[in-house]
């Protein structure tokens, strides 16, 4: 039994740096079990205070490695407010954990207390990718996992299946420790998480073939100003697309990533001359990334489909833009406390509807259904665009368009691509990922993926994607995991309150503890 505070928060420390450990670049995926159970250890048989200052700490230790990349250019300051700001949710899970887990250990139920760990850590990465503005649901255990067996779960249960299959790993390791005895029934529901997961089906072929092309032109600059060249960045696009034609004339698709075309194509008319020229190149239909300078004085990141032959293009406009870096929520508020707030001059509308650009292919139609930068993450806003796509009849394939020019040389290029893997096993399709400077690449239904680009080169991959349509039992029974665990946890706080009024501890009157046991957890946080 960890009995001293000091330990307890290096447990918590360590625990919250091995799931650092365990995303992109680092890619040491199975660290993520070793930090749950060693935060799982920290946080038992501790009060709800105690539980609150462990989740604070191993928040830390998680978060500011792994969003370090936040801070590259715009300095510490939002760097460590994001950070933070994420690790809160760790202490609030701390907090909860402590206050429904302690009882039960109490009346000596060690293994529903232990438990009770993945339950928590799924419902807290529930929250913090919900709450506030539409939340953050970045460095979740699950998006470590794209290179495990545990990905696989994703099909069936989506992100918040891995969360819970990883942590549940954890739960025996917890158990031993805890109380040096064999775990067999936490071993058991191990085991059954981590074999489990290699008889879940995922799809390797599809309805249809497509060929398509990405791509990558580059920028002049890293950084925030890194279309401070006017057009430079949509006419690297256009010669990229040029060098795409002339080497493959049997393509169905060329996809271009978010902000492609660094003015507005549809108000500029030299912008709109260079996708023209770029189109007539590809002699396909064609998707940019722009910001549109409408509706004023907002302006919005959208996805343009253009065909060949002209006509207004289809489009798609984010739907959500991210906090504090496309609009500041409350700015004369947050402004208090860091003037950077006025780095965003001009703010992104939201768009409201899915989009499905229906593409004609060798095969016959598709769908290309696009979600721009860190809407990936997003469980629900994918769900949706996937199911709205499905409704078409025509099988469909995945693009997600990003710009990492503003992250520099850090691992959140590859932390994102890492997401868009988990999301083609949840959703049964293949996408097609696309960066202004990389990684770009495309990624098979069963997560597999062809070779990434490096960062800040120009490069043009190519490939034959499956398409598929359908929907994965992940798709079809949409967030049940998320209502399981909330369910699981409802009733252990229903647990808990039924024996606090009756005040019995295994079938006897509740007793206070004496003043030596009071000196000892008042020391020991225990």
């Amino acid at each position: 039994m960890i009995s001293r505070l000091p330990v307890r928060l290096a447990l918590a420390l360590v625990g919250g740096l091995c799931l650092w450990l365990s995303f992109p670049d680092h890619d040491l995926a199975l660290m993520a079990v070793v930090g749950v159970a060693l935060i799982g250890i920290a946080m038992w048989d501790v009060t709800a205070r105690v539980g609150a200052l462990l989740g604070l700490v191993a928040g830390l230790g998680c978060f500011v490695p792994t969003l370090s990349w936040s801070g590259i250019f715009v300095g510490t300051f939002p760097w460590m407010a994001l950070a933070v700001t994420e690790s809160l949710y760790v202490a609030a899970m701390g907090a909860v954990l402590a206050a429904v887990q302690r009882p039960l250990l109490r009346r000596g139920h060690p293994l529903p207390a232990a438990l009770l760990v993945p339950v928590m850590w799924v419902l807290q990465e529930w929250v913090r990718g919900t709450l506030p503005y539409g939340g953050f649901p970045w460095a979740r255990i699950a998006f470590s996992q794209a290179d495990t067996p545990f990905a696989r779960w994703a099909a069936v249960g989506g992100a918040p299946l891995i969360t819970l299959a990883v942590a549940l790993v954890a739960v025996p390791l917890v158990l031993v420790v805890v109380t040096r005895r064999p775990p067999w029934v936490a071993l058991g529901l191990a085991v059954a998480a981590t074999a489990g997961a290699f008889v879940v089906p995922v799809p390797t072929s599809g309805d249809a073939s497509a060929r398509v092309g990405l791509v990558q032109g580059n920028v002049p600059r890293t950084g925030l100003d890194f279309n401070a060249e006017r057009r430079k960045v949509l006419d690297n696009h256009v010669v990229g697309t040029e060098r795409l034609a002339e080497r493959h004339d049997d393509l169905d698709l060329v996809i271009w990533p978010e902000n492609s075309s660094d003015i507005d194509p549809l108000r500029n008319p030299d912008a709109a001359a260079q996708v023209q020229r770029a189109l007539e190149a590809a002699g396909v239909p064609v998707i940019v990334g722009a910001i549109l300078d409408e509706p004023a004085p907002a302006v919005s990141n959208a996805s343009l489909y253009y065909r060949p032959g002209g006509g207004e293009p289809e489009r798609y406009v984010k739907q959500h833009p991210v906090p504090f870096a496309e609009y500041v929520p409350h700015r004369d508020f947050y402004r208090l406390f860091s003037s950077k707030v006025d780095l965003v001059r001009v703010g992104f509308a939201k768009g409201d509807r899915n989009a499905a650009f229906t593409v004609p292919g060798r095969d016959g139609d598709f769908s290309a259904v696009p979600t721009i930068c860190f809407e990936v993450a997003y469980d629900g806003l994918m769900r949706s665009a996937v199911k709205d796509a499905e409704a078409k009849g025509d099988p469909s394939l995945l693009v997600v368009q990003t710009n990492n020019a503003t992250f520099g040389y850090t691992a959140e290029s590859t932390q994102q691509y890492a997401i868009s893997r988990i999301r083609a096993i949840e959703h049964g399709r293949s996408v097609a990922h696309v960066s202004t400077v990389g990684v770009s690449g495309f990624v098979n239904p069963d997560g597999s993926t062809t070779p990434t680009t490096e960062l800040f080169t120009a490069a043009q991959p190519v490939d034959d994607v499956v398409l598929r349509s359908g929907l994965t039992l992940s798709d079809r029974l949409g967030p049940w995991v998320e209502w399981a665990c909330g369910l699981g946890l409802l009733v252990a706080v229903g647990w808990r309150l039924r024996h606090r009024a009756t005040g019995s501890v295994g079938g006897e009157p509740r007793t206070d503890p004496s003043p030596t046991e009071q000196t000892e957890e008042a020391t020991t946080g225990a």
